[in-house]
């Protein structure tokens, strides 16, 4: 098994890596903070719907200009 560091990281791999940071931090946030922050939890999930339809996700315009290797 190797370890994948973040200066390894495509597009693809850090688009799941900040998707899913996304969903459980604002999940907790939810349930500790305010429940306002699961309209974020849904705004995460629907991006990531609409990008399976159209091959397009603003995150990962943001990685790419990061530098990840697409």
């Amino acid at each position: 098994m190797t370890t994948t560091t973040l200066t390894d990281l495509t597009v693809e791999r850090g688009l799941r890596l900040v998707a899913g940071l996304f969903v459980v931090l604002s999940v907790l946030l939810g349930v500790y903070v305010s429940p306002w922050f699961f309209a974020f939890t849904a705004f995460v999930g629907l991006n990531l719907f609409q990008s399976a339809f159209t091959n397009w996700c603003p995150m990962m315009t943001i990685l790419r200009t990061l530098g990840l290797r697409g």
